[in-house]
């Protein structure tokens, strides 16, 4: 097997600053065209019935462990053997580049399982965005419109309002909860593909909506 991926992520001491410079840029580059290589919008193909499960969440994005059965949870796990969890970090990405090598599996599979479970997540983050967002929109133009009902229907339409705002809050409560879970999700994942790359692809704050398309003039 090739080792330009053991090169491309081994410690850079003992060079000299340009050749230190070169080999993160190289890396760089490197892990750039690894994440060009997956999907930038993954598709779902079944509801989430349980957004809790990130399990669900992946599978419903038909994320597959590939027949060698390494992912970036496997290696995750083998960072916290009891054999190297203790020792340096280089040691212990050195310990995993040769247990992958002897299993056949290359770094760039396992960068890419990592960067295709985070854009899940963060396209999934975003279609609960959308939803809450819809939700609240919806039940702000109605509290609009009873407010203007309020004169004659008071006791009736402020009791409407406050369902409305307790639903909303309910909504919002689930998404900040289901949204920490998943930043805590996105930590481990960017925590494990940083022993691997020099720049980390991987997001661990909150997925910026996309923007609207704009209508024509």
């Amino acid at each position: 097997m090739s080792k330009k991926w053991y090169n491309l992520f081994v410690s850079v001491e003992g060079q000299t600053p340009e050749q230190a410079a070169a080999g993160e840029t190289s890396a760089a580059q490197t892990v750039a065209e690894i994440a060009a290589t997956v999907a930038t919008e993954p598709k779902f193909t079944q509801p989430v019935t349980n957004p809790g499960s990130f399990d669900e969440i992946y599978q419903a994005a038909e994320i597959r462990t590939a027949a060698h059965g390494y992912t970036i949870f496997k290696v995750a796990e083998m960072l916290q053997s009891p054999h190297i969890r203790t020792l340096p970090a280089e040691v212990k990405r050195s310990s995993i580049l040769v247990a992958l090598e002897a299993a056949g599996v290359k770094v760039e599979e396992i960068v890419q399982d990592a960067v295709r479970r985070d854009r899940a997540l963060d396209t999934f983050e975003r279609v609960q965005q959308k939803s809450v967002d819809e939700l609240e929109a919806r039940k702000l133009e109605e509290n609009r419109q009873i407010q203007a009902e309020i004169d004659q229907l008071v006791a009736e339409r402020r009791a409407r309002m406050q369902a409305n705002n307790d639903e909303i809050a309910r909504q919002k409560e689930q998404f900040y909860s289901w949204r920490l879970q998943k930043q805590q999700e996105e930590q481990k994942i960017a925590d494990t593909v940083g022993y691997f790359v020099t720049e980390n692809p991987i997001t661990t704050g909150s997925a910026a909506p996309k923007p609207a398309a704009s209508k024509p003039q």
